[in-house]
């Protein structure tokens, strides 16, 4: 397979590092968050701002917008998710789960419910329709980073800085056996849409791929320099890319995780700083990243053959 890379666009407006991406409310629309405390929307169209945006008192770790609610739940630095009906503009509720900044929200639709994880190395559980925390959870002393729930939503894996995966059965939300996955703290998590695998990122710079009837080790790649932060598949399944604080993303084939591309400044005028997060545009197939530069990027990612 080969993989031809245009940048498109360069979206500039935020004045601190973008942690997170996110779908927006409209199929051409994207929510960005980072360190200068603003949600921002941003048309992928037209690529300029939308009037949406939001203030909010401390830096935005993470985005979740939960379509079928019309809601976006916002991680702030202070432990607090935010959760914002957008027809309304208002805030419903600010939920204090955690003592740290909240790194990852993901939903389940078939649980009725949210997830998140913490630096202060917390997972917490959340009812959606009341709006209500369940349970906080205590995993390790370090960093847990990046959650990832499974296709069928019977299980959440988590990427913990101690250097483990974590495995939790969403029926009973208990936790199933961990394993060690990174030498460093393992950063990014992402089930494959096909279910047979689990695809981990750590600081130690290696993708690693895992079978998910019993998490065995499938292939361990040395795939960046620095630590990888992000996993993410296309539209159509077929391929993958990976975000790293080396500066670089990577595109990679889905079936049998060879590397179809690096793209980096040199090459491609992409990002000058760590590379944070990653989203495929369902609307039109476009790669979109963010990082430490303050900047968007918008790729289009044509496959030749």
């Amino acid at each position: 397979m080969e993989l031809q890379v245009n940048k498109i666009a360069q979206l500039r407006g935020h004045i601190a590092p973008i942690y997170s991406l996110s779908e927006g409310f409209e199929s051409n629309l994207i929510f960005s968050g980072g360190g200068d405390q603003i949600l921002a929307s941003w048309n992928t169209e037209t690529f300029e701002p939308n009037k949406f945006a939001i203030k909010l008192e401390s830096g935005i770790y993470a985005i979740c917008f939960i379509a079928e609610k019309n809601m976006v739940l916002i991680g702030n630095a202070l432990g607090g998710i935010h959760v914002i009906d957008i027809k309304e503009k208002k805030e419903l509720k600010l939920l204090k789960p955690h003592q740290a900044q909240v790194f990852d929200i993901k939903y389940s639709s078939k649980n009725n419910g949210f997830y998140s994880c913490s630096h202060d190395g917390t997972i917490a559980f959340y009812k959606l329709d009341e709006l209500a925390h369940q349970k906080t959870i205590k995993l390790c002393q370090e960093k847990v980073r990046q959650l990832a729930i499974n296709k069928d939503e019977t299980e959440l894996a988590i990427a913990c800085g101690d250097g483990t995966v974590r495995i939790f059965d969403l029926n009973e939300f208990l936790e199933k056996p961990s394993f060690l996955a990174h030498d460093l703290s393992s950063n990014s998590i992402c089930y494959h849409p096909n279910g047979k695998y689990l695809l981990s990122g750590g600081r130690d710079a290696h993708l690693k791929i895992w079978e998910t009837n019993n998490y065995e080790l499938i292939k361990a790649i040395p795939a960046h320099n620095f630590a990888i932060y992000q996993i993410a598949f296309n539209t159509d399944n077929t391929i993958f890319a990976t975000a790293s604080r080396d500066k670089t993303i990577k595109l990679w084939n889905a079936d049998n995780f060879d590397l179809l591309k690096r793209i980096d400044f040199k090459n491609h005028k992409g990002h000058t700083h760590s590379v944070n997060a990653l989203l495929w545009n369902k609307d039109n197939g476009n790669l979109i990243s963010s990082g430490d530069d303050k900047t968007i990027i918008v790729w289009d990612i044509k496959r030749l053959n």
